[in-house]
């Protein structure tokens, strides 16, 4: 959804983001535009059956989690996605709403261990495509920044990478 301006909405290269459904508010996320797929750490997996479709139920060992429970929701699809060494890893891919600064739509989430990951949620370029927003790789928490200019973020080059120590 772009401004009234006509202008997208620049966000950094790390947002903190909602995911209202799963009982998560505020998470750093990674924003990756070199993945296909956003996806979330969770772990315990139980696929069953409802009414002849696909469910899957599971833990998110987030800190910022309202909840201690566990998630069930439906299973929209299984498919095959490399992860960060490049290997194919099945993996069930759910739906769920995505609240991210003053923007909220529906996004396709795999379900990964991401135990030894930085960031417990990684958000691919097809969640946020056509949404009127552009990824600044520079700067980081730009939406918090607008709440409280003193927050912006931004990569820094130290002086062994300028070549000056």
């Amino acid at each position: 959804m772009a401004k009234k301006t006509g202008y997208p909405e620049v966000i950094g290269w790390r947002e903190r983001i909602s995911l209202p459904e799963f009982g998560i508010e505020h998470i750093p996320a990674k924003i990756d535009t070199g993945a296909r797929t956003a996806a979330l750490h969770a772990v315990d997996q139980t696929v069953f059956e409802v009414d002849g479709e696909r469910w899957v139920e599971f833990m998110i060992p987030v800190h910022n989690r309202r909840s201690s429970g566990r998630v069930r929701t439906r299973v929209v699809d299984e498919r095959e996605i490399k992860n960060t060494g490049g290997i194919p890893e099945r993996r069930l891919i759910v739906r769920t709403q995505l609240l991210l600064g003053r923007h909220r739509w529906l996004i396709d989430v795999s379900l990964a261990n991401r135990a030894k990951m930085e960031f417990d949620l990684i958000l691919g370029r097809t969640a946020i495509r056509r949404r009127g927003i552009l990824v600044d790789p520079g700067h980081s928490y730009l939406l918090d920044a607008r709440k409280d200019p003193k927050k912006v973020k931004s990569k820094t080059r130290s002086k062994d990478a300028e070549g000056r120590r």
